[in-house]
């Protein structure tokens, strides 16, 4: 079987389970939730499995997985009850008929882009390829989304300060470990690359017990940690690439600024 049509049958086999998670009761969505990401991450490596090598079979496969957890939360927590609380952005369309469709076959794209991109980031890691620079794009945006799902996520079950923040900084760190290794492609995690996924993921988790004291309503602080989240792992691409100016650093830091000023303006308005 050639890797396109590998790619295809996982995403559809995802996508199936993702159909298939609202015909489980309530209490096994979550062991459900859990053998899907293991799924996934066994898929990925089904389809991958020619290219991988050394750390790659983690930092290829993580990703998915987390991305899957995430993904199939949000389709949990768009449930009509749900919606006025965690994903108040969402319009309530999405949680049935067609909307419930629209939301499957995006999960199926987005798994189909993660395999594109992560064989991509395979093959760069032993010679150079044109599309590496779209793969690295698309890595990023899907970060970006599974950090948004993910944080959106913690923080609906609204945890104790502190829970929320050791589950914030142990997301985070799922997402930038392999965001920061795409960067060299090196087929070990290097010091450098691990004191920075360490180190950003705790300031994350600190930040998620610091809005756990301010008045703002789940989607603000899930915008807000995912906007950080993208400000952390931008620069410090740039950063490990050697291409970090100031005329980047000020980009990141003003899309910062903007949401963190729009969080303090929104404090306690419920918006």
């Amino acid at each position: 079987m050639r890797k396109r049509q590998k790619f295809v049958l996982t995403s559809v086999v995802l996508m199936l389970g993702l159909w298939g998670l609202a015909r489980v009761p309530v209490e096994w969505q979550v062991p459900y939730i859990l053998s899907a990401a293991g799924l996934a991450a066994v898929l990925f490596a089904w389809a991958l499995k020619e290219g991988l090598n050394g750390i790659e079979w983690v930092t290829l496969l993580v990703h998915p997985a987390v991305f899957t957890v995430g993904y199939m939360m949000f389709s949990v927590l768009l449930r009509p009850d749900w919606l006025g609380g965690g994903w108040a952005f969402v319009p309530r369309w999405l949680a049935v008929g067609a909307g419930r469709a629209v939301v499957i076959l995006a999960f199926g794209l987005c798994q189909y882009v993660l395999l594109l991109s992560s064989n991509i980031f395979s093959v760069a890691a032993i010679r150079t390829i044109a599309l590496y620079r779209s793969a690295s794009a698309m890595a990023f945006v899907m970060t970006v989304l599974t950090g948004l799902l993910v944080y959106n996520t913690i923080l609906s079950f609204r945890l104790p300060f502190w829970q929320g923040g050791l589950w914030v900084a142990a997301a985070s760190l799922t997402l930038l470990l392999p965001g920061l290794w795409s960067v060299n492609l090196a087929p070990s995690l290097s010091r450098e690359v691990a004191a920075y996924g360490v180190w950003l993921s705790v300031a994350l988790g600190l930040l998620a017990i610091a809005i756990a004291f301010w008045p703002i309503t789940t989607s603000v602080g899930s915008l807000f940690l995912t906007t950080v989240l993208y400000v952390f792992l931008g620069i410090s691409q740039h950063h490990l690439s050697q291409r970090l100016f100031a005329r980047t650093v000020w980009e990141y830091v003003t899309v910062g600024g903007v949401v963190l000023v729009t969080m303090l303006l929104t404090s306690g308005l419920g918006v």
